[in-house]
């Protein structure tokens, strides 16, 4: 069983960058298919992206394609996602979620994923 923490999180303006990272532990890293969703306050919990095992295959919803970047270090056990020209919208809790067995045509579904991060707050003002 993985556990996942996420970090980076912080409140930036519109337009800046951040990476997020998210830690893994437990299990072995490289087995799982990883994706990151968001929830903003109000909102259903969203697909943000996602990335096979190996890191060569990844996966984008069409509101963050072209600005977001999914990537991952086995070695280190660690999930990245970078991003850039942040929007207002893009404002929520960032979760990294984990499945050891999963079709990516279904990467979007949060129940895809069995396991979860407790999240980090992503703030962009305006």
């Amino acid at each position: 069983q993985v556990q996942l923490v996420e970090s980076g999180g912080g409140l930036v303006q519109a337009g800046d960058s951040l990476r997020l990272s998210c830690a893994a532990s437990g299990g072995t890293f490289s087995s799982y298919g990883m994706g990151w969703f968001r929830q903003a306050p109000g909102k259903n919990r969203e697909f943000v992206s996602a990335i096979n095992w190996g890191g060569d295959s990844t996966y984008y919803a069409a509101s963050v394609k072209g600005r977001f970047t999914i990537s991952r270090d086995n070695a280190k056990n660690t999930l990245y996602l970078q991003m850039s020209s942040l929007k207002a919208e893009d404002t929520a809790v960032y979760y990294c979620a984990a499945a050891l067995s999963i079709d990516y045509g279904l990467a979007h579904q949060p129940t895809e994923y069995e396991f979860w991060g407790q999240g980090t707050q992503v703030t962009v003002s305006s």
